[in-house]
């Protein structure tokens, strides 16, 4: 027996054997069939989780105890090489469109600049995935972030008013997750009322609620579940920090190294592939101040995906209740990696995301201080540098950067029937962009060349359905990232990546990701012909695709 197939077999045997056992349907059978005898479109959902390192979850590493996600793996197919735009907003315009952000308006945060690419503002010349498979004869539900127009914007570009028949969730891109701001119902404000409100675990619920109250009918269903957690604030209740009491007392180097381990144990990354170096900001654990401080960040962050695959058992139970789990494809992603921001407020730059008071009427505590627990209400911190870089584990970089590490996400995909490898993996490299044109596909849809009376941007993204089905598929020619000045282009194994700004100034580097993911061998000076080639693709598709230099004007974030 390979070595590939102990460790997928171990995997499956850790997470509960297989996708039957599981209760999600089991896989190689034939496609359900509707009386007729022709395919039955399959219900949709999207999963993702918010400022989350590729190593987060059990089935690609984790310590983290996420049995319901790591069941959708068993039963499914996990991608090693997929990714998204390393920022919140901009991944959310680019996986609701099928388009690069900057094509949907969100080339940056929700700020206006004036310019085509970076309205901060959902554009017109964009459907998102709702308004497509709707005139398929789709219910589209929602439950979660939305982030892709301005808090305080008029209605016309909130979920409703997006193809969205259903929607519970917050406008928003952060906020408590005891109170959280923008708190809407459809298309009105509510209030996190209930003494036991936990917007991760309210996600979960109003998805189920949703899929009771419109699955069971005749049509398909499409749900889009995008999570805040694991964003901070570091939020959880006390029974949910205590399973992690004490499991990170051996700090982020003892973690980077134990996950690196498992990640190359089950195939998510090559051992040839260097761990990179603890970022040169971050102490070694030994030499750290505050230890009991550090180890409770990343106790919360545990706490908060741990109650995150709960709230996905929520809605995967009430599937299997419905019976429409054998037809029904589930993806599971992430917005970014993980965030190494640490969080500084004063009472001028609060964010609207900071409630200034508890619900009964405790001041919050907005600050990283090694003097304040986080957790409670009253709180509101992040885990900061240290423990992103081991969230994103082995790579370099986080959130905000094109660098491996900023934008490589996990890609769970379950569809019993369909998938044929059950527990495997897939390389084959993929991006956003996809996910449109895979939900697309597997509807039965068309992707719309004019909506309302709108020219349409085409599709940029390509079909996963040949990978679910064999493993790989004809890719594209290259893939393309910017923001905030960070740079890349993706073509095979090569890829073309520059930093914004200090201490580079943005110059290119060169890697082969297929002999160095982890980008420590910048190959640019020994080959200025191909990054002469590839900066030329680079500059042709930021031209198509209204990208433009970062100004100093423009704020960084």
């Amino acid at each position: 027996m390979s070595e590939s197939v102990q460790n997928r077999r171990e995997f499956l045997k850790a997470v509960g054997g297989t996708a039957a056992a599981a209760g999600l349907g089991c896989a190689g059978g034939n496609e359900p069939q509707d009386r007729s005898g022709g395919a039955v479109r399959p219900n949709i959902i999207v999963i993702m989780a918010d400022d989350f390192g590729i190593s987060d979850l059990g089935c690609y590493g984790s310590e983290i105890e996420t049995p319901n996600i790591d069941r959708l793996a068993a039963g499914g197919l996990r991608f090693t090489q997929f990714y998204n735009t390393a920022r919140c907003c901009p991944t959310r315009a680019s996986l609701l469109t099928g388009l690069y952000p900057h094509q949907a308006g969100v080339g940056h945060m929700m700020s206006d600049y004036g310019l085509p690419g970076y309205r901060g503002n959902l554009n017109r010349q964009c459907v998102t995935m709702a308004e497509a498979l709707k005139p398929a004869g789709y219910k589209t539900l929602m439950s979660g972030k939305w982030h892709v127009t301005p808090i305080g914007s008029p209605q016309d570009n909130w979920p409703r008013q997006r193809g969205f028949d259903r929607f519970f969730g917050t406008i928003h891109g952060a906020g408590s997750f005891y109170d959280p701001v923008s708190l809407t119902l459809e298309n009105e404000p509510i209030a996190a009322a209930a003494p036991d409100f936990y917007y991760t675990t309210e996600i979960g619920k109003y998805a189920a609620r949703f899929i009771e109250e419109e699955g069971g009918r005749d049509d398909p269903f499409f749900l889009y579940m995008p999570f805040t957690a694991s964003h901070w604030p570091l939020h959880a209740f006390e029974e949910d920090i205590a399973k992690y009491k004490g499991r990170y007392d051996g700090g982020w180097d003892r973690l980077r190294a134990e996950r690196h381990e498992r990640m190359i144990a089950m195939g998510i990354v090559d051992a040839k592939w260097k761990l990179t170096d603890r970022d040169a900001n971050v102490p070694a654990w030994n030499d750290a101040d505050h230890k009991a401080w550090q180890a409770r960040r990343m106790e919360v962050y545990a706490a908060q995906i741990d109650v995150m695959d709960r709230a996905v058992g929520t809605v995967m139970n009430k599937v299997e209740q419905m019976g429409l789990a054998e037809n029904t494809l589930v993806l599971f992603l992430a917005d970014n990696g993980g965030c190494a921001e640490e969080l500084h407020f004063d009472d001028r730059s609060r964010s609207p995301s900071v409630p200034p008071i508890t619900r009964d009427g405790r001041p919050v505590q907005a600050s990283n201080d090694p003097a304040v627990m986080p957790g409670p209400e009253d709180t509101y911190q992040s885990y900061g540098l240290p423990w992103a870089n081991a969230s994103n584990t082995p790579f370099r970089r986080y959130k905000h950067w094109v660098h491996e590490g900023g934008i490589a996400t996990p890609l769970i995909a379950h569809w019993p029937g369909r998938i044929r490898d059950t527990g495997g993996l897939t390389n084959a490299p993929g991006h956003l962009i996809d996910i449109m044109a895979t939900c697309v596909d597997v509807a039965g849809a068309e992707y719309p060349s004019t909506f309302s009376g709108n020219e349409i941007t085409p599709l940029e993204g390509k079909s996963l359905v040949p990978v679910f089905e064999r493993g790989e598929r004809e890719g594209h020619e290259a893939i393309y990232w910017e923001h905030e000045g960070n740079r890349a282009i993706r073509r095979g194994d090569r890829k073309l990546v520059s930093r914004y700004g200090q201490p580079t100034g943005g110059a290119w580097e060169l890697y082969d990701l297929a002999a160095d993911r982890t980008e420590t061998i910048n190959l640019a000076e020994s080959h200025p012909d191909e990054v002469a080639e590839l900066s030329e693709m680079y500059e042709a598709w930021a031209r198509r695709a209204d990208v433009v230099p970062w100004k100093s004007w423009q704020r960084t974030g």
